[in-house]
């Protein structure tokens, strides 16, 4: 929707400057993506950069190859409070499904972790290759939801550089074992969840996580799959909100 609450068909990722009352050519796939929709002259359409900027405007021009938008109407979008996300390298169909469902949730960052078990698994999410399909994922989900920010995208790291790289701030790993549950914890922001891979971490892992300041915390009952966990951890972040403060901000 539009702030004025004329709905828009669509939006459209784009990371060049948008101006009112200008006029935005977009790039090829997105004329296709708008003849799929069957979209035609003078219907509204959204734009998003990632970086929190959006727009609304018109089709003023659509062919098989081009689309332009001319803008009416450029505002910005709150960053919501960080939530940070350390997710395994594994199977690459579960890992895009969560890129997705992270930033539909909004996360702040992306930091795959090379875990002792990651090496065993095949068909692993890993290289450049990967890491922009990763990226189109994101993209794709952020104008389907409507977001104002993609997710900060890093390279595969081991523990400890892991670890070392995480923002000050609240650090939680979901853990089956872990006596606490999320629920009963407090969560405070910035926010980092770590995600073990599959099979679980090995002891000397859990160590590292727990002398870095990762306090373990469980979702369920059960063993999870590493993206119905990250998918749950963030979504209840999101729902809980955050009652303690850290970094100067408080958040109801």
């Amino acid at each position: 929707m539009e702030r004025s609450g004329q709905p828009v068909v669509a939006n459209f990722f784009c990371a060049e400057p948008y101006v009112a009352g200008g006029h935005l050519p977009l790039s090829e796939e997105a004329a296709q993506h708008a003849r799929a929709l069957r979209m035609f002259l003078g219907e509204r359409a959204g734009l998003r950069d990632g970086m929190g900027r959006a727009a609304t405007g018109t089709i003023a021009r659509l062919t098989k190859r081009s689309l332009t938008i001319d803008i009416e109407e450029v505002w910005e979008i709150p960053r919501p409070p960080e939530v940070h996300m350390l997710v395994p390298v594994g199977d690459r169909d579960r890992m895009l499904l969560l890129a997705e469902k992270a930033t539909e949730l909004a996360a702040t960052s992306w930091r795959p972790v090379i875990w002792r078990r990651s090496k065993s698994v095949t068909g692993r999410g890993e290289g450049p290759t990967f890491i922009g399909r990763i990226r189109s994922r994101m993209i794709a989900a952020l104008t389907q939801s409507g977001g104002g920010w993609l997710p900060e995208i890093h390279p595969s790291a081991s523990v400890s550089r892991a670890v070392a790289a995480t923002p000050t701030g609240t650090r939680i790993i979901l853990d089956a074992s872990a006596d606490q549950a999320m629920p009963s914890f407090g969560i405070g922001f910035p926010l980092a969840i770590a995600l073990g891979p599959e099979g679980g971490l090995e002891e000397e892992e859990r160590q590292e996580m727990t002398d870095g300041g990762f306090t373990p915390v469980r979702l369920a009952p059960t063993i999870l799959r590493f993206e119905t966990a990250g998918i749950a951890g963030l979504a209840s972040a999101r729902a809980l909100g955050g009652t303690r403060k850290t970094s100067g901000a408080e958040y109801p």
